[in-house]
C-alpha cells in the first residue's frame, strides 16, 4: 500500500466530520444508496469525473477494499481521501466489547457497530432503512455517559444518519441495550453550556412526545411524565444559571434516563412527530438536535393543541402552574404551549430555523416530503402540514 492510511470513525462521521465529502461505495457490488459505486478492479488510473482535490469518503460494508482503493487513489494523485472505519476495525482486531464514551451520538454509534460486526449482510438495508429483525447476537456494549439528553444509555434505540441519501432514522433494538452504563454527573460538567441546554431540552422533548398522546384518561404513565417535566424545567433553569450546579446536573442525568427507559411509554401511543421533523432537518442541515426541537415544538403544538385540548390543558395546570379559574379548556391548552415557548426564550434557545442556518435556498418541501409520519399523537399530519410547520418556523 502507498502511504499512511487515513480514516474517520463512525462517531466522527456522526459529528459531521465527513460533511462535504463525496461518498464512494467500494463494496463487491453496489450496496449504499446514493453513493457512487467504484469497481475496485477497474481503478487503474485517475477516475473520470472525480477531481484529485475532491474530498472523498470511501466506504465498504465489509472487508478492506476501501483501504486498497485509498492506496491506489493516493498513488494517482488524489489528495483528500478518508475511509469510514469502525465495523472493519472491530472485525480486524477481534473486538469482544464496544465501549462508548460520550453523549447520545457516540452511544448510538456504539450500538450500530455492535449490531453490524457479527452481521454478514447490508446493515443499512437490514436494520436502518427499515425496521429489521435481529436474529444474531450483537457485540456487548458498555457506555460511559458524558452528556445528558438522549437517554441512549438505558435502551436499544439509536439514531443513524445516512448522508448519501439524506435520511436520519431511529430504530430501537432491545438486543443492543447496553450491558452497563456508568453515570457520573461530574463527567458532564465540562460540556459547553449550549450543548447542556440542547441535551436537557431533548430530554423534555422525549417526555412531551410521549405525554401528548392517548390515552387521555388519568393514568400513571402521564402522572410520572408530569413530574419529570416539572423536574427538567426546574433543573434546566438551575443549570442555565449555574452550569456547575451538581444537584441540577445530577437530576438532569437521571431525568434523561427516566424519559427513555420505556417506563412512561407503558400503555401510551406516543407521538414523536417533532422528532421525525427535526431528524430530517438535521439530515439536510446538520443542525443541533435539541436546538431544532426547540424551534419546532411550539409551532407544532400551536397547530395541534386544540385537538388534544384535554391533555394540553392538564399540561398548563400541572406542569406550568397556570391557574385554571376563568379559563376555558381551549384557552388553557394554548396557554400551556405559550408557557413552553416562553421557557425556550428564557433559556436562550433558538426560536427560528434561520438561527439554525436554514436559508431561502434550503429545500424545505423536499425535506418535508422525506419526513416519516407517525400518526401517534393528536396531529395526524400530512406532508403538506409538515411543510407549513417548517415555513411557520422559518
Amino acid at each position: 500500500m502507498d502511504g499512511a492510511l487515513e480514516s474517520i470513525t463512525p462517531a466522527e462521521f456522526q459529528a459531521g466530520k465527513a460533511k462535504g465529502y463525496r461518498i464512494l461505495d467500494v463494496s463487491l457490488s453496489p450496496s449504499i444508496r446514493g453513493a457512487q459505486y467504484i469497481e475496485l478492479g477497474k481503478v487503474n488510473g485517475p477516475i473520470e469525473g472525480i477531481g484529485k482535490d475532491e474530498k472523498l469518503l470511501l466506504i465498504c460494508q465489509k472487508g478492506k477494499r476501501s483501504y486498497f482503493l485509498q492506496s491506489r487513489l493516493k498513488h494517482y494523485g488524489y489528495t483528500n481521501t478518508k475511509v469510514l472505519e469502525g465495523v472493519d476495525l472491530a472485525r480486524r482486531e477481534g473486538v469482544s466489547l464496544v465501549l462508548a464514551v460520550g453523549g447520545g451520538s457516540v452511544m448510538d454509534c456504539g450500538k450500530a457497530i455492535a449490531l453490524a460486526v457479527p452481521y454478514d449482510g447490508d446493515v443499512w438495508e437490514g436494520f436502518w432503512a427499515k425496521k429489521g429483525e435481529v436474529r444474531h447476537q450483537p457485540l456487548p456494549l458498555g457506555v460511559i455517559v458524558t452528556m445528558c439528553g438522549t437517554g441512549s444509555e438505558c435502551n436499544g434505540g439509536a439514531v443513524v444518519t445516512n448522508e448519501a441519501v439524506k435520511i436520519k432514522t431511529d430504530r430501537d433494538y432491545p438486543q443492543c441495550n447496553p450491558r452497563f452504563a456508568l453515570m457520573d454527573p461530574t463527567y458532564t460538567l465540562s460540556v459547553p453550556r449550549n450543548q447542556m441546554l440542547y441535551g436537557g431540552f431533548d430530554a423534555l422533548s422525549h417526555i412531551m412526545e410521549t405525554y401528548f398522546s392517548g390515552p387521555d384518561e388519568e393514568n400513571v404513565s402521564d402522572d410520572i411524565a408530569e413530574a419529570l417535566m416539572r423536574g427538567v424545567i426546574r433543573d434546566l433553569r438551575a443549570a442555565a444559571h449555574d452550569p456547575s450546579d451538581y444537584n441540577a446536573r445530577s437530576n438532569l442525568m437521571w431525568e434523561s434516563t427516566m424519559a427513555e427507559n420505556r417506563i412512561i411509554k407503558l400503555n401510551k401511543r406516543t407521538d414523536f412527530m417533532a422528532h421525525m421533523m427535526e431528524h430530517q432537518l438535521g439530515a439536510y442541515t446538520d443542525c443541533s438536535h435539541g436546538a431544532g426541537l426547540a424551534v419546532i415544538h411550539p409551532v407544532y403544538y400551536r397547530r395541534i393543541c386544540q385537538k388534544g385540548a384535554v391533555k394540553f390543558a392538564r399540561f398548563a395546570v400541572r406542569v406550568w402552574g397556570i391557574p385554571q379559574e376563568g379559563r376555558s379548556q381551549e384557552e388553557l391548552a394554548l396557554a400551556g404551549v405559550e408557557a413552553l415557548a416562553g421557557f425556550i426564550r428564557e433559556l436562550g434557545l433558538p426560536t427560528t430555523l434561520r438561527e439554525l442556518g436554514v436559508t431561502g435556498d434550503t429545500p424545505l418541501e423536499e425535506i418535508a416530503n422525506s419526513v416519516p409520519l407517525t400518526g401517534g399523537g393528536y396531529g395526524n399530519l400530512t406532508h403538506k402540514d409538515v411543510l407549513e410547520i417548517f415555513r411557520a418556523c422559518y
